[in-house]
């Protein structure tokens, strides 16, 4: 394929010597007009709107930086670390930049990066916090473990999560509309000049990506497992507050067009290392358009079946639907029983459901299942989501007596693996 043979094109001494073209000074930017525009231009929604998206990407570019030493440890070749240690650099310009800006022109912060990071903490989402919180722990675990898989697991969540999903979707949304309006020249080509260092960051981490897995089959499914375990995080990071969706029209957009970007962004990015989205087992559909997968998980987020539990989930038959799709789609056929199954919920508080696995194919359908599953489990929607959503720990839930299964014991101890 072309986008596989481009990547093999790269090489990382190239990607260091268009470091060395593009460097650019964050303490140099004059941000005089900006501060003037700031009042002026924005209206007090807007400049909220605008300090809650620029918030994620301050805090964002500071705990990147934080954790990229382990990367540069595990990193096979001198080539990848000397990179590495530019991406270093890149990521605290970064920060300088998003630190100087809030500061000069927002007046949030005491102008110390101790106190802007402080005063932004109320900004950041649950979603947020939870994709940031596990480029921690693998920062830890990749200490401890410099494997090629763990290395690849690492660089899909840094490279293609963060950066390539989640950062370049922003990115365009807010350089587009500064541009659009002409406003803010200080902050749009200091914006411009992250752009272009995460794109190279981007290429690197697809380049790395491709050659690990080449290396070492074994990444491939270290990546599916990482992908599977943050995905449903990484959907929630862009969730405003209180859903409203004021904090993207106000500026041209719809929410739902970041959605479709960070999720055509991370279908590209995988193929071209060589790991299509079609080969990892996801619980995706992939038969889908971006736009449609967009609308498919902002309809999940919005029902409370993925992201921050804010109240009791819906239970109507079509919000169902769409949770037993992705159900569905969960299954790894490598760990079924070598004969037909059916796995059953009764809901004690909606229709049942339930899920019939034979010869690598899966379908779901409500209702009971006539003489009787192979496996059923008698719960609540809620207690089912909260599982499902990483919520509620599946053995804490079988000790409570919420979650209540009947049936084969054979088939009960296969679910964490049959169920992904």
């Amino acid at each position: 394929m072309a986008v596989v043979a481009a990547t093999e094109q790269i090489s990382y001494t190239d990607l260091y010597e268009r470091w060395e073209r593009g460097n650019w000074r964050a303490t140099e930017i004059d941000f005089s007009a900006d501060r003037v525009q700031w009042q002026e231009r924005f209206d007090p929604f807007e400049r909220r709107a605008a300090l809650w998206n620029y918030s994620l990407f301050f805090h964002g570019e500071d705990a990147v930086a934080d954790t990229l030493t382990p990367y540069i440890d595990a990193a096979p070749l001198p080539e990848q670390k000397y990179f590495l240690t530019t991406q270093q650099v890149d990521e605290a310009r970064h920060a300088v930049f998003f630190k100087r800006f809030m500061y000069e022109v927002a007046d949030v912060g005491d102008g110390t990066m101790a106190g802007g990071l402080a005063a932004i903490q109320p900004s950041l989402t649950w979603g947020f916090r939870k994709v940031f919180d596990r480029l921690d722990t693998m920062a830890d675990e990749l200490r401890r473990d410099r494997s090629k898989p763990k290395l690849a697991a690492a660089i899909a969540l840094y490279h293609l999560i963060v950066e390539a999903t989640l950062a370049q979707s922003g990115q365009h949304f807010i350089t587009g509309y500064l541009e659009q309006r002409d406003v803010l020249p200080g902050f749009y080509g200091g914006m411009r000049n992250v752009e272009f260092d995460e794109q190279r960051h981007i290429g690197f981490g697809v380049k790395l990506l491709y050659d690990l897995q080449h290396e070492d089959p074994d990444c491939k499914e270290a990546v599916a497992e990482l992908l599977r375990e943050v995905l449903p995080w990484a959907l929630a990071v862009f969730v405003p507050p209180g859903w409203d969706e004021r904090y993207a029209t106000a500026f041209g957009f719809e929410l739902l067009d970041i959605y479709e970007m960070g999720i055509a962004s991370l279908d590209s990015k995988l193929r071209a290392a060589g790991m299509p989205l079609d080969e990892l087992r996801l619980p995706l559909p992939l038969r889908q358009t971006a736009r449609e997968r967009a609308e498919y998980g902002v309809a999940l987020l919005r029902a409370g079946y993925l992201g921050e539990k804010t109240g009791p989930p819906a239970r109507d038959s079509e919000t169902l639907r769409l949770l037993f799709d992705g159900v569905e789609r969960s299954i790894d056929h490598r760990h079924a029983p070598g004969h037909p199954v059916t796995v059953a919920w009764e809901f004690t508080d909606a229709q049942p459901w339930h899920v019939r696995i034979d010869d690598g194919r899966s379908r779901a359908a409500p209702g009971s299942v006539a003489g009787g599953a192979d496996l059923t489990f008698r719960c609540t929607v809620e207690d089912f989501v909260d599982v499902s959503a990483g919520r509620l720990d599946p053995r804490l839930a079988l000790v409570r007596r919420r979650l209540r299964p009947s049936g084969s014991l054979r088939l009960l101890a296969k679910m964490p693996k049959l169920f992904g």
